[in-house]
């Protein structure tokens, strides 16, 4: 837990995007060496992650009314974000095809990881912001 501290919510949005980018950049060296392979399942899946996110969100959201968090925007934002651009790559890969050993299509699912760590590493921040852990 030193890696979030309590007092610092802008950290852990940082900390959650530079760990997303790791995981992205790993991703897209894996897919292109053909480590690893994307199948049509696991892009459906992370397309029903993020519209099950999006809807976990709204329902969040309008059961919390407009309460004052200042410091619980960013990381809803990074939530949003992520969630977005899962769905956008999730369908973009759907629609294109894979290829093993693409250049093109590594750097796609490596966006599509990206957006996918980002979304659950900001709803962790967004999460721990509406607990207000100030101490």
């Amino acid at each position: 837990m030193a890696l979030f501290p309590c007092g610092c919510r802008r950290d852990c949005v940082v900390t959650a995007l530079i760990a997303s980018a790791i995981i992205g950049v790993l991703t897209a060296f894996l897919q292109i060496t053909a480590v690893i392979t994307v199948t049509p399942v696991f892009l459906w899946v992370a397309l029903g992650v993020a519209v099950v996110y999006l809807g976990v969100l709204e329902l969040a959201a309008a059961r919390a009314g407009r309460a004052e968090r200042g410091g619980c925007c960013r990381a809803l934002s990074g939530v949003l974000t992520g969630i977005l651009g899962t769905a956008l790559f999730a369908v973009v890969l759907l629609a294109v095809g894979i290829v093993a050993t693409s250049v093109v299509s590594a750097i796609l699912v490596g966006l599509l990881m990206f957006f996918l760590a980002l979304t659950l590493t900001a709803t962790a921040c967004f999460v721990r912001c509406l607990a207000d852990c100030d101490d």
